[in-house]
């Protein structure tokens, strides 16, 4: 499908995607993506659907597709120029028909997530002798490489992530928990994400597990009120004043206190830092309770500045990709700069590329003097 100089493929298949037949693309009316780096991301499909012929007398055509069926395997793909750009692989999950009384007004919407589900299947309970939590989870994704799974990379403060006593590395995943919540949960212990980033190739999926990513090169900015070059249609900016806290905890017999985000996970976007009026404290006297501490403050501040917004995607000539960087210019010193991309929504349509956003950052005040138009 063509869209004002953007190109949509879609491939689908039981084990192998292929492109979509002809009468898939006819029918497709709009799609809609959502990636978010704090749990799985999803996509929809809406077909228009009839039964005017006389082999839809029995039932919907499009519905009984065998390529439209749960479980099947699903990656978009938009084009901007030249660049492909795998936007989501993903597996069917939901298939819902919505009949309406005007003609051809009939809606078939297929639903899933990316390709995570799989790993959110079967309750396992694997065991990890002596091995700090990041190589667990090289393991853990190592199990599935029939999905083009890519393991993540070490992370940069290993020490800080290693119990000294062998013993706090002896354990067992629980028994009612499946690799994906796992995973999860591994994550949130130290404030940081687990999220699948399809590409750069079809049917090949990143796998993130550590800090957000801040050590990329910003995306092309985001221009508000610019004139001519102005690439939002709309954006609001939040100062949540009460999402920053710090927290207590024991270690070692050792009570401590950690009140600001740690520049080894998290390098600063803000020139004024928010301040933690609010103070929580950590029960239980894990060896890990210092990098766990640190993980829930990194984690506060992440949100105290938050801006949402609605991007035309041909303005923009691109796609902004979440979990990374992108700049603001044109919104005043205080809420201009470099932020984090949180969350992108795309909604794809004939003549419409649509991409709503979510940007956060730990203060207000920009400490970049040149944003990428």
């Amino acid at each position: 499908m063509n869209l004002l100089g953007v190109h949509l493929t879609i491939l689908i298949g039981e084990t192998v995607p292929a492109p979509a037949p002809f009468e898939l693309g006819e029918a497709l009316k709009d799609v809609e993506v959502n990636h978010r780096d704090d749990g799985p991301s999803g996509f929809q499909l809406r077909y228009h659907v009839g039964r005017a012929g006389l082999f839809d007398l029995r039932d919907y055509g499009l519905l009984s597709n065998p390529l439209l069926r749960p479980f099947n395997r699903v990656i978009i793909i938009v084009r901007f120029a030249i660049a492909p750009k795998v936007l989501m692989d993903g597996i069917i999950t939901n298939v819902q028909l919505t009949p309406n009384e005007q003609p051809g007004e009939d809606i078939l919407t297929i639903t899933g997530e990316d390709i995570s589900i799989m790993m959110d299947l079967e309750e396992q309970s694997r065991s990890f002798p002596a091995m700090p939590d990041y190589a667990a989870v090289g393991q853990i994704v190592g199990s599935y490489g029939q999905y083009g799974l890519i393991p993540p990379l070490p992370p940069l403060n290993q020490a800080s992530l290693t119990p000294d006593n062998p013993l706090e590395q002896i354990r067992q995943q629980p028994a009612n928990m499946t690799d994906r919540a796992y995973l999860k949960s591994l994550a949130d212990r130290y404030g940081f994400l687990f999220y699948l980033t399809p590409g750069p190739a079809p049917g090949v999926n990143r796998v993130h597990w550590g800090p957000p990513e801040r050590l990329s090169v910003p995306q092309p900015g985001l221009s508000v009120k610019m004139g001519p070059v102005t690439n939002v249609d709309s954006i609001n900016f939040q100062f949540n004043a009460l999402s920053p806290q710090q927290a207590r905890y024991t270690e070692r017999g050792e009570s401590d206190t950690v009140s600001s985000p740690s520049p080894d996970r998290r390098i600063p976007l803000a020139r004024n830092v928010a301040e933690a009026r609010r103070s929580t404290m950590l029960t239980g006297f894990s060896c890990r309770a210092a990098a766990q501490a640190q993980g829930a403050v990194d984690r506060s501040f992440d949100n105290a500045v938050t801006a949402t917004g609605e991007l035309n995607a041909i303005r923009y000539n691109g796609i902004l990709n979440p979990r990374g960087l992108v700049g603001v210019r044109g919104a005043g010193d205080t809420y201009d700069g470099i932020y984090y991309v949180k969350n992108v929504n795309h909604k794809i349509s004939k003549g419409h590329y649509g991409q709503s956003f979510t940007l956060t950052r730990e203060g207000t005040g920009t400490i970049s003097p040149f944003i990428i138009p």
